[in-house]
């Protein structure tokens, strides 16, 4: 399809291609708002972008306005494609700009023009419908074949809650009817999926109001949660870390130094204690460079190798808090590894090979990009294309495909980012690699070289799950709460069909968990149809049921969550498949 870009010229690309995808939702929020303006003329427009998966436009209506509105509103748009409009470009004078929106009554507009440092004001239009916008757009309103209306929320003027509530119509749009199907069917899906929903069904945790962003974790949630810690320490205690942890809490001298009080202050929580301010700890980069320099350090001691999970806290705004994917208190699992600049490349492709482990061993796919320095990045441009380099071309000895993403690496330095890809085809970012030579700088931190001489050390931070709870808000929606049989926060539930065989439930209960299973037995005087849909809802993988001919055979009848009956057999049997599985 033909894009037309801000400096007028036109483009191909296909909707596969990021260019493309973006300008084709881009236009669809055009046209949104065309129609809005044309059914709801005194409605007010701010703003309208394309995001991941489709578009959203926010608007100041006079009215209570609602889902209900969406039929008439997709009639419109539907009327507006059919038109065939083109999407005219041209520039405005700063002067002209201002006076065509305020002949158009449009508040937001002008507000957006007196902060844009440009004199030269980017518009397109279609038909009757002029949108001050940088682009791009596709050519004419028909190539936009199909599109939804999705939601309704709140958002505040320019994310500030200081300023007035607008209401964010949110939507999508594809180049096919079978495209949209496709994907109203995948959003179907993650609502089965979400892992508020289902972490309070399967008692993994709770959000109460009492600490919103603070997630309590259930007594199931506390076995996965520890499940995955013990799996991560396993594999940490392999690759040669060792385990700290520093405290939650610590000076304002020490944020100063790393750079964290002048640049992420807004995020933290402060308080005081005898007089001096403190910050409780967003991340814990800082508490492990003190650790580092409480003796010297050798060459000889390189690559060292520490981990932390870390319980850190991050002043969310209430607006983006979401279950356990946006928190404002995490676990997250953090580690630093000092090195000598010789050292860089084989520990990066280190971490890259512990990751691909990990998110393997969970089925997750993957794609990976490389971010780098962003606007408020803090050391020289040496150092930044030196650790730049040092992570691309640690990408490319391994041939691990990556996109680049520019201006989105930490202020300290440049990182490569994991993106899972669950079993619906959804992607969140979760691991990280970040190369630093800003806070070994900044901490004054040295070890002697094989020289005799005083050198800086390179570090590296990074993180696999990212952080605990969030990383187990993926596993809830990847597993759809069908979590395998090795994580499963209850493995197997004994099934009695009456109070008669409780006793010989109950020694097979025993005998399974000496072997380290988590079982529980379901004893009440319900029928066992019954107990086994209870079961089933729970998302048990195993399911035991004991009756008479079991407690004379010394057996169970076996019931797998996704095959159903597997028939009678004895615990060394069962014990030998469920081996197999992988307990």
């Amino acid at each position: 399809m033909k894009i037309k870009m801000k400096d007028g010229s036109m483009r191909e690309a296909s909707f596969e291609e990021e260019l493309g995808r973006n300008a084709f939702r881009h236009t669809t929020a055009h046209i949104l708002a065309q129609a809005v303006k044309r059914l709801y003329p005194d409605t007010k427009c701010a703003i309208g972008p394309s995001i991941a998966d489709g578009f959203y436009y926010d608007f100041d209506f006079t009215f209570r306005f609602s889902e209900e509105n969406f039929a008439e509103i997709e009639a419109e748009m539907k009327k507006i494609v059919k038109e065939n409009l083109q999407l005219r470009h041209f520039t405005l004078d700063r002067n002209r700009a201002m006076q065509a929106m305020e002949e158009r009554e449009e508040p937001y507009k002008i507000e957006l023009i007196q902060d844009l440092p440009e004199e030269e004001i980017s518009f397109y239009q279609q038909g009757e419908y002029l949108e001050m916008c940088a682009g791009p757009h596709v050519a004419y309103t028909s190539a936009i074949k199909a599109f939804k209306l999705l939601s309704v929320a709140g958002a505040y003027w320019r994310g500030d809650e200081k300023n007035k509530m607008l209401t964010r119509v949110y939507g999508t749009s594809f180049p096919k009817e079978e495209m949209l199907a496709e994907h109203l069917n995948r959003l179907e899906e993650a609502k089965k999926r979400d892992h508020r929903k289902l972490g309070k069904e399967l008692g993994i945790f709770a959000l109460l109001d009492e600490g919103p962003g603070f997630p309590f974790f259930l007594p199931k949630g506390m076995v996965l949660k520890n499940i995955l810690i013990d799996y991560w320490r396993k594999l940490h205690a392999r690759e040669g870390y060792v385990e700290i942890a520093t405290p939650v809490m610590l000076e304002r001298k020490l944020w100063e130094t790393s750079g964290h009080w002048d640049h992420y202050r807004d995020n933290m929580y402060t308080t005081v204690i005898d007089g001096a301010d403190f910050a409780i700890k967003p991340m814990s980069c800082p508490g492990g460079m003190l650790v580092y320099q409480m003796e010297p350090r050798s060459y000889r001691e390189f690559p060292m190798r520490i981990s932390e999970l870390g319980l850190i806290h991050r002043n969310e705004k209430s607006g983006t808090l979401h279950g356990l994917m946006r928190v404002r208190c995490c676990t997250q699992d953090d580690a630093h590894i000092f090195m000598t600049p010789e050292q860089i490349q084989d520990e990066i492709k280190g971490v890259v090979r512990l990751i691909d482990e990990v998110y393997s061993h969970f089925g997750f796919r993957y794609h990976v990009e490389l971010s780098t320095r962003p606007e408020n990045a803090i050391g020289s441009d040496a150092d930044w294309e030196m650790a730049t380099n040092g992570l691309r071309n640690a990408l490319d000895d391994l041939k691990l495909p990556y996109v680049v993403n520019e201006g989105d690496g930490a202020f300290y330095g440049p990182k490569i980012d994991f993106h899972l890809e669950d079993s619906i085809g959804r992607t969140w970012q979760c691991g990280t690699i970040q190369l630093d030579f800003q806070l070994p700088q900044r901490f004054e931190a040295e070890y002697i070289g094989e020289d005799g001489n005083k050198h800086r050390p390179i570090m590296i931070h990074r993180v696999v799950f990212g952080s605990i709870e969030r990383f187990i808000g993926i596993l809830i929606e990847h597993f759809a709460g069908k979590f395998p049989l090795w994580i499963a926060p209850v493995q197997i539930k004994v099934l009695p069909i009456s109070d008669k065989y409780i006793d010989h439930a109950k020694g097979i209960m025993r005998a399974l968990q000496q072997e380290g299973l988590r079982c529980e037995m379901d004893g009440r005087d319900e029928k066992i149809g019954y107990k086994i849909r209870t079961a089933q809802l729970e998302k048990i993988p195993y399911m035991l049921i004991v009756g008479e001919k079991e407690t004379e055979t010394d057996s169970v009848s076996v019931r797998k969550r996704e095959e159903g009956d597997l028939g009678r057999m004895g615990v060394s049997q069962l014990l030998d498949m469920l081996r197999a599985e992988g307990i």
